[in-house]
């Protein structure tokens, strides 16, 4: 039995559909599959073609009609019958390694970029934690120079104010 599967909606692309079709016709032991993605009238489109006994194909269906990989937004599901070539399930199993490799082939190589500078950021670290270690003791230093500024300021402050009241006196303000 062969069948052509459809899924269409407006994100079925990116989100793994594809590796979420093989590992269900794995875990049925489906010996053929292809899969592809596709676009129809501005819908984004899974295409999978399923070859096998009706015993393995019928409950494939089934899972793929009530599942999705997450971040998948189905619209419609439908299936018909297929009767050009169908590939080896091995073979999407490859082609899927190597779609996912290529994928993270990149990210893995920026992620590599941005740990290069984690030695720097860590001395940075180091050098913003040895400018803090001093605040204490230079808080304390400000706390005793302040004490130290308050009873001459007191002093300074009793002497201002005896000299506007002698300004006032003499100017006839009281």
């Amino acid at each position: 039995m062969k069948l052509k599967v459809k899924i269409t909606g407006p994100k079925v692309h990116d989100v793994g559909y594809r590796v979420f079709l093989l590992k269900n016709a794995m875990n049925l032991a489906l010996p053929g599959l292809s899969t592809y993605n596709w676009e129809e009238n501005g819908q984004q489109e899974v295409i999978a073609l399923v070859e096998g006994d009706e015993a393995r194909i019928a409950p494939f269906l089934q899972t793929i009609e009530k599942n999705k990989p997450e971040l998948a937004e189905v619209s419609k599901v439908t299936s018909e019958p297929y009767d050009g070539d169908v590939g080896r399930t091995i073979e999407v199993a490859m082609l899927c390694s190597f779609v996912q490799l290529d994928k993270a082939i990149p990210l893995l190589m920026k992620i590599q970029e941005n740990t290069a500078m984690i030695p720097q950021i860590s001395e940075d670290i180091k050098a913003v934690r040895k400018n803090t270690d001093t605040i204490p003791q230079v808080l304390e230093e400000i706390k005793g120079m302040r004490e130290d500024i308050q009873p001459g300021y007191g002093m300074h402050f009793r002497q201002v104010q005896s000299d506007v009241r002698a300004i006032k006196e003499r100017l006839g303000m009281q």
